[in-house]
């Protein structure tokens, strides 16, 4: 089974705000998620980013793999919850 942390959109019309979730990739990308690991908020300036760390490097070593949007996220936000 693939699993990957990605973005699961939620909010309304041109205000949107994502949740930073862990899912089978087979799942659609608004659907169902195994885990909600985070906020990202693009709205605020700067961009609000809530993560946590350790659950993010439970899934990292259980084989999950970052989309390339999540991983830009947390590159330009180096300090993690």
């Amino acid at each position: 089974m693939a699993i990957r942390i990605r973005l699961k959109r939620i909010g309304k019309k041109k205000q949107s705000y994502y949740r930073i979730v862990v899912a089978d990739v087979r799942f659609p990308r608004d659907g169902r998620s195994i885990e909600e690991i985070g906020l990202y908020d693009p709205n605020q300036d700067p961009a609000k980013v809530d993560i946590n760390k350790e659950r993010l490097e439970y899934w990292m070593g259980n084989g999950a793999t970052l989309t390339p949007t999540v991983e830009n996220i947390l590159k330009s936000r180096p300090k993690l919850k």
